[in-house]
């Protein structure tokens, strides 16, 4: 699977929003989380569209990719950056809509879960 041309973005390679980086920091306190471990996003095969998004904390190794969004590192691996550039993941919490979300313009379709993407 190629990831399609150059994505025109603006702001940084993966952002969160505020209410993403609330939950992410959330977590980290709940967790107990040591300082050394950050939050990893990143993509799997597999999925109804073909991709699945990954999120969750590990440690930065030193092929890592580090961005840093609302206050909050950011590591991705340099092979996946291809099909996050220019993501952005958010945290609804509505009655219809509860849990991280991405809002992907490398894919050229998304499933109803919003979880799995094509490019």
């Amino acid at each position: 699977m190629q990831a399609s041309a150059e994505v025109e973005f603006s702001g940084p390679a993966v952002q969160l929003t505020e209410r993403a980086a609330e939950q992410v920091h959330r977590i980290r306190e709940d967790e107990d989380l040591d300082d050394d471990i950050f939050l990893r996003v990143a993509v799997e095969g597999g999925g109804c569209s073909g991709l699945s998004y990954k999120l969750g904390f590990d440690y930065e190794s030193e092929d890592d990719e580090v961005i840093i969004s609302q206050g909050i590192k950011i590591i991705v691996d340099p092979k996946h950056m291809m099909y996050l550039k220019g993501i952005s993941v958010d945290y609804p919490d509505g009655l219809d809509a509860r849990g991280f979300t991405f809002d992907n313009p490398n894919a050229s379709e998304t499933c109803g879960c919003g979880s799995s993407f094509a490019t």
